[in-house]
């Protein structure tokens, strides 16, 4: 047993700026050399979060396989096999075949969608390296560089404020916090700090929203605040659905019922006279006969038709039998921001000097709302101070327009 002493983690955020430099050994005008960023990265490894959820695809064909109703049909077509009933056992192997190739496909594209979606790093970050700021792909930060944040930059790593302007993250994806949160370089007190209130640090998966900031990285991928939530994910345990659990139980008691035929009916036919052979071949039998070869073949495609049109939806699911689990639920407790809603604000009317303007775009009268706008100098007056106090970017892509700012600055 190694009984030497847990190494603590750095209180980061209640560190001063120059104390966390000397801790992370790191020049804030300069920053780290190639050669050193190429030392860390060989010790900490690379900045980015590993999809422990992933599964290999022979584990999800594994699984599909032994379910206790697959595996009774599976030692139900060896058994028929074995008495030369070649026909019902090619029957039952197909309908085991099925089974299992709907139910992999189902879950491998879902597996490789959900990995997809959990790709949230940035491919390249403005850092300090060699006293020039260099575009580098996030995946290479390590402990002890300085990265440059503007405004719609996700933020590659957990890193501490060495300087900002008006810096605001939108950290609605780690704490829940439906409004930017302003952050400040300087240290904080206290010896238990929420997260939510380290003001002078930024955390990968987040986004500027406001302002301009530079950051000292302290820790990159499974070590961020990101990562440690992707860990207990990982770690957490799979509950069985409630039709994974009826259809367990039901062929356990069909593999018990199956046992209770073959011993009556070979104890009768043997008391009665008949051959060893032949009872034993009459007992197998009837117990192959009773097992439903159907059900689970049955239950699977209709799993896989509500897939498909939960899909349809825009509703991903993961494993056929959640579908039936989503049927059973009566209670949804859900984050609101970003899950809900869109964390999007939307002028809706404009009040001024005794006149009210309804901006209802959405009906489709957009030539007459902008006249009415272009017509009343104090809204003209109002549209006009709300441009020039704003620091909010609407890019048009194509048919879209993508707000880059403060929530209540783009609407």
């Amino acid at each position: 047993m190694n009984d030497s002493p847990r190494k603590e983690k750095p209180i980061w955020h209640r560190s001063s700026v120059s104390d966390i430099l000397r801790k992370l050994d790191a020049d804030k005008a300069g920053g780290l050399s190639k050669g050193e960023a190429a030392r860390r990265l060989e010790t900490h490894g690379p900045n980015e979060i590993q999809e422990t959820g992933v599964k290999n695809p022979w584990k999800i064909v594994w699984e599909q396989l032994t379910a206790t109703m697959v595996v009774i049909l599976i030692v139900a077509a060896v058994i028929s096999a074995a008495l030369q009933d070649y026909t019902d056992a090619a029957a039952i192997f197909a309908i085991v075949v099925l089974n299992a190739f709907l139910g992999f496909t189902q879950e491998y594209k879902a597996e490789k969608a959900m990995a997809a979606l959990k790709k949230m790093t940035v491919p390249t970050v403005k850092a300090r390296r060699e006293g020039h700021v260099a575009e580098i792909p996030s995946r290479e930060l390590v402990p002890g560089d300085i990265v440059l944040l503007e405004a719609g930059n996700l933020v590659p790593a957990d890193a501490r404020l060495i300087e900002s302007a008006n810096l605001r993250i939108q950290e609605s994806s780690l704490t829940g916090e439906s409004e930017p949160v302003e952050k400040n370089p300087e240290p904080l007190s206290g010896e238990d700090v929420p997260l939510a209130d380290r003001i002078n640090m930024v955390y990968l998966g987040t986004v500027v929203a406001y302002g301009r900031g530079e950051a000292l990285v302290t820790e990159t991928g499974m070590r961020t605040e990101l990562g440690h939530i992707a860990t207990m994910i990982g770690k957490a345990g799979q509950e069985p659905t409630p039709l994974q659990k009826r259809l367990d139980n039901l062929g356990k008691k069909l593999a018990l019922a199956a046992l209770a035929i073959v011993a009556v009916v070979f104890a009768f036919g043997l008391l009665r006279g008949e051959g060893l052979h032949v009872m034993f071949l009459t007992a197998v039998s009837l117990a192959v006969a009773a097992v439903p070869e159907g059900l689970p073949a049955v239950v699977t495609i209709a799993l896989a038709l509500g897939a498909q049109r939960m899909l349809k939806r825009k509703a991903l699911i993961r494993k056929l039998p959640a579908v039936e689990t989503l049927g059973s639920v009566t209670v949804i407790c859900s984050d609101k921001t970003g899950t809900l809603t869109e964390n999007r604000m939307t002028v809706t009317a404009l009040n001024i000097a005794g006149h009210r303007l309804e901006l209802d775009y959405a009906a489709g009268d957009k030539a007459r709302t902008d006249q009415q706008l272009g017509e009343h100098p104090a809204l003209r007056l109002l549209l006009s101070g709300s441009v020039l106090c704003n620091d909010a970017v609407l890019e048009r892509t194509g048919g879209e327009v993508e707000m880059i700012g403060d929530p209540t600055e783009g609407a």
